[in-house]
């Protein structure tokens, strides 16, 4: 059953064509999501589908009830951000609409809280249309990918994980392309070449016309007519040459090898001791004494809920509190949402430089992988957006004379496309990273060891995110909540399903599941 539709819809802003649509369906039981880079139009898209806007060209036809959930929440309150954002999910939930559409709804959640509201929007039978710079988030609860390129929204079916297979997919088929491009062009430059080489020599009696007979069929129109018929097939060449369609070549990441300091000194050695260091605010206890230690080289993640202590952590590293003892081989860098560090009337390249040891190749490449291209260093900062400063700040500390990074919320304000390529930065970073981010997926690629603050208690697990989540469901093991989780896969399946092909055989079988499920949440209560 279809709740919405749209033909030929077209978003400018001023003279920009912000959005092109061709055509646009969110049937009964769809759970899209939207992505792009920050500024493509996912926001205005949203607004338009809400009826909250108009779109430039076409109309957006439905008799659904919708309702939108706003990136920009009120914060004209004494309520933490995460405490603001669940009471917008509750309002939203709360009135059962036909299409939900959430921008940025893990938007200060913590993972608890995210995966609480993953379960949530599973149990709801509302179609959904999600913006989320959360990739594990959208593939738990994703059927089909929309993407906003250079204004061109495209469908892809499937989660996130299913759209970036078919995204590399067409990335290589392009570079085939291109490869297949160049040889032909090669191929025509080498023809052409031939034929005027040939068209230049065709002055020249042939080997194998006599001296008579050139003079009984005259030299010059035997040669002229030679000469044009070479001059005709390199004209034809050129044509070809012509017509030829371009094929771009695929931007290829250059490699990143930094000099950190002291290296030779510090990687595999323990380079920071945490002995019994107790975590106070006022007269209120986020963790009991406690010891771990950290060596050169480690890619930890701090997690726990919000407000148990995980930036009071960091900052007690940064400050060497009393307990603490650092290597004097380790060179700390500490980045946080606070920007004032950027000259906001330099230019990216002089803010990024001003603290480096670096060449500047190798800064060029950095920001280059941050997609700062070419003349793109060059801007003034002042001009940037949010996240885009968010990616300076980083590059300039990443490339700083430091062999640690002790990183609080690296990824807030950041597209996927920008997430992924700081992700890329840190996997190939040879130094000690202390991470803190809600975002699963970057800790899955990047963590060694994750260390928890829970129950006011601190644990350094050894292992990665993923054995860490096994060893905690081990743990925790209960058959109802297993039974569940299974439950809530097929529940995702019988969408997946429903979404590609409707019918009332698979209606049913999906209302089933979900009263068996709510069976069993009734009977664990």
């Amino acid at each position: 059953m279809i709740l919405l539709e749209s033909r030929e819809l077209k978003i400018y802003v001023k003279d920009q064509l912000l959005v092109d649509a061709e055509h646009l369906t969110i049937q009964q039981h769809d759970r899209i999501g939207l992505v792009g880079t920050n500024g493509s139009g996912k926001t205005t898209l949203l607004e338009v589908l809400a009826g909250q806007k108009q779109s430039s060209e076409g109309a957006v036809i439905s008799n659904a009830t919708r309702e939108l959930l706003p990136q920009l929440k009120n914060t004209n309150t004494t309520k933490s951000g995460g405490e603001v954002t669940q009471e917008y999910i509750n309002q939203a939930l709360a009135k059962k609409t036909d299409i939900l559409l959430a921008d940025e709804p893990t938007t200060n959640l913590d993972t608890e809280h995210i995966e609480k509201l993953e379960n949530q929007l599973l149990r709801r039978q509302a179609a959904l249309v999600i913006v989320s710079h959360d990739r594990a988030f959208l593939d738990s609860l994703c059927t089909t990918i929309w993407e906003i390129d250079d204004g061109i929204l495209r469908e892809y079916k499937g989660n996130y994980t299913d759209y970036d297979a078919q995204k590399e997919l067409e990335r290589r088929q392009q570079e085939n392309a291109y490869e297949n491009y160049v040889k032909k062009k090669q191929q025509l430059e080498n023809a052409l070449e031939l034929k005027e080489k040939k068209a230049n020599r065709a002055t020249k009696a042939p080997k194998n016309v006599s001296s008579s007979e050139a003079n009984a069929i005259g030299a010059k129109p035997y040669f002229a007519n030679k000469q044009k018929k070479l001059r005709k097939s390199a004209k034809a060449i050129e044509t070809r040459l012509e017509k030829l369609q371009t094929v771009e070549k695929i931007k290829e990441s250059s490699p990143i090898k930094m000099d950190l300091p002291n290296d030779e000194t510090f990687t595999g050695r323990i380079v920071l001791r945490w002995n019994d260091v107790t975590g106070l605010i006022a007269d209120r206890t986020l963790w009991q004494e406690t010891h771990f230690h950290i060596k050169g080289g480690d890619k930890i993640a701090i997690i726990g809920k919000n407000g148990s202590g995980k930036t009071t952590l960091l900052k007690k590293l940064v400050n060497e509190d009393k307990g603490i003892t650092i290597s004097p081989a380790m060179k700390i860098g500490y980045f946080s949402q606070n920007l004032d560090v950027l000259d906001l009337n330099a230019s990216i390249l002089e803010n990024v430089r001003s603290t480096s040891n670096q060449d500047e190749t190798l800064i060029r490449t950095v920001l280059a992988r941050l997609h700062f291209f070419r003349d793109d260093v060059y801007k003034s900062v002042g001009i940037l957006s949010g996240g885009e400063r968010v990616k300076v700040a980083f590059a300039k500390l990443f490339v700083s004379d430091i062999n640690t990074l002790l990183l609080d919320e690296p990824t807030n304000f950041l597209d996927i496309e920008a997430v992924e390529a700081l992700e890329e930065l840190l996997l190939d970073y040879v130094g000690t990273i202390l991470l803190v981010t809600h975002d699963r997926r970057f800790i899955q690629h990047i963590a060694t060891r994750v260390l928890t603050i829970e129950n006011q208690e601190i644990h350094l697990f050894e292992g990665t995110y993923d054995a860490y989540k096994n060893h905690v469901s081990q743990v925790e093991a209960d058959p109802v909540e297993d039974e569940l989780l299974l439950l809530d896969t097929k529940i995702s399946e019988t969408l997946s399903r429903l979404s590609i092909d409707p019918s009332e055989e698979l209606d049913q079988e999906f209302q089933e599941l979900l009263a068996k499920k709510k069976e069993l949440e009734n009977g664990s209560d």
